[in-house]
């Protein structure tokens, strides 16, 4: 792997190259997408991966507070419980070994019985709404740590706040395009971070965002290459 910009550099420091800024909440958003902006191959992320995009992704996850995805890309992409690895002991000093994985579900449309419920280290967290099912929400409360922020749906405003609460401060979102789009909204996006495929996709699949409009403009800050994919790391601002 090499930094293209801003500089040139021949296998750089992964977990430096995406440090989280001191001293503030931080929202990253973490996808892949083909050259022509598909989310999604055949209907999961995996096809538009490469070797280079899972190393990054578990960095990225090793320097998390914590993990959220939408209930539909956990269905969809078999989520279950973050697993320790060795290599992130420096960067998780001080902090639990795994983050917690945080499901955002307006149904509780869950297998409340899977692994990601029954084999987490850190109790998995389900953010969902006033509205939805009483029985979900009971036995939901029991398999997990049970965050209601909302009335008929998720407020996303109320959900980052509640994980901050908790300590989760460095929130990194992995999607899908529903959940990313609600938070650009909201404006709640801090960070995108773009795996860039070599491959044209067209069909339907999504874009990575996909839902209610939002402009934001970003600042390209870094991009890394490896096997012609492009690794790309957009700010809001200026990191501290």
């Amino acid at each position: 792997m090499r930094r293209i910009y801003p500089d040139f550099q021949d296998n750089p420091d992964i977990p430096e190259a995406y440090a989280y800024p001191e001293g503030r909440p931080w929202l990253r958003l973490n996808m892949v997408s083909s050259a022509d902006g598909a989310a999604w191959l055949q209907g999961r992320s995996g096809g538009l991966s490469s070797r280079g995009d899972k190393r990054i992704f578990a960095v990225l996850r090793g320097l998390s507070d914590v993990i959220v995805a939408g209930a539909a890309t956990v269905r969809t992409e078999g989520y279950g419980p973050v697993k320790p690895r060795a290599s992130w002991s420096s960067i998780r000093a001080g902090r639990p070994d795994v983050p917690p994985i945080a499901v955002i579900t307006r149904s509780l449309d869950l297998d409340l019985d899977g692994e990601l419920f029954t084999d987490a280290t850190n109790p998995t967290i389900v953010i969902t709404c006033e509205s939805a099912p009483a029985e979900r929400r009971k036995l939901a409360g029991r398999r997990s740590d049970l965050i209601i922020a909302g009335d008929d749906g998720v407020d996303m405003q109320l959900a980052v706040r509640e994980l901050h609460e908790r300590g989760l401060t460095r929130v990194l979102c992995e999607g899908g395009p529903r959940i990313n789009a609600q938070l650009s909204a909201d404006d709640l996006i801090d960070e995108l971070c773009l795996s860039v495929s070599p491959m044209l996709v067209a069909g339907g699949a999504a874009r990575i965002l996909n839902g209610v409009a939002a402009q934001v403009p970003l600042d390209l800050r870094q991009v890394l290459e490896e096997e012609g994919v492009l690794f790309c790391r957009y700010t809001r601002e200026q990191s501290p």
